[in-house]
């Protein structure tokens, strides 16, 4: 399983996030794979351990990929989640009030940012 949160804007020009994971389904020798998603383009960040980032929007709608790091964002409703190496974000809150983040920790935050081409179904599974 490929954890995945969720961050979008709702109606009400919010921010908001649901935690799941992505769907993959059996693949040749016995991986699970999912199903491709075209990207327009692909970028690796780090930003220093004791990094943060005040109230934005996602640029684009994009999955980010946590290579290393932790970090907590926050949404303006005060509603927190926690990323960490491994998990993959996707980020379609392109509109509205935005998110925040600050990393934890020692670590620097390493990551992979795959920006979406348009109209990409990606296979998000909410948790129940």
């Amino acid at each position: 399983m490929i954890r995945c949160v969720r961050l979008w804007s709702g109606d009400d020009e919010a921010s908001h996030f649901q935690i799941g994971r992505l769907d993959l389904r059996p693949g040749r020798n016995d991986d699970l794979v999912s199903a491709v998603m075209p990207a327009t383009h692909v970028t690796v960040e780090e930003t220093a351990a004791g990094g943060s980032l005040a109230w934005h929007t996602a640029p684009v709608r994009q999955l980010v990929v946590t290579l290393a790091g932790s970090l907590v964002f926050s949404t303006r409703d005060g509603e927190e989640f926690t990323l960490g190496p491994g998990d993959v974000l996707l980020a379609e809150d392109t509109a509205g009030s935005g998110h925040k983040w600050r990393l934890e920790g020692d670590d620097p935050w390493q990551r992979l940012y795959v920006v979406l081409a348009d109209d990409v179904e990606v296979a998000f599974i909410a948790a129940e």
